[in-house]
């Protein structure tokens, strides 16, 4: 059984044209694709918000590592919803 998490990542970034693509990297290599994403403009920087339902467990800290290395990210906020068990 594999322990899942629904989490939502909060990023706060310099706004760039190659921010949004570098932002789904950190998923792409772990074969994770989120469920939903935005994105707001407000002057310099960019809000995003990615979801992930289901999440592998021991996954979640190493995605919001990785956020955090992207280039231009000035911040990540990781909320957590209640964990699951997936058979």
């Amino acid at each position: 059984m594999t322990q899942t998490q629904n989490v939502r990542y909060l990023v706060v970034a310099e706004a760039s044209p190659g921010l949004l693509p570098r932002l789904l990297q950190p998923f792409a290599k772990r074969d994770l694709t989120p469920d939903a994403m935005q994105s707001r403009r407000e002057g310099d920087t960019l809000r995003v918000e990615l979801l992930l339902h289901a999440a592998p467990a021991e996954m979640v800290a190493l995605v919001a590592g990785n956020l955090g290395q992207v280039v231009g990210v000035l911040e990540v906020t990781l909320q957590l919803d209640q964990a699951r068990i997936a058979a």
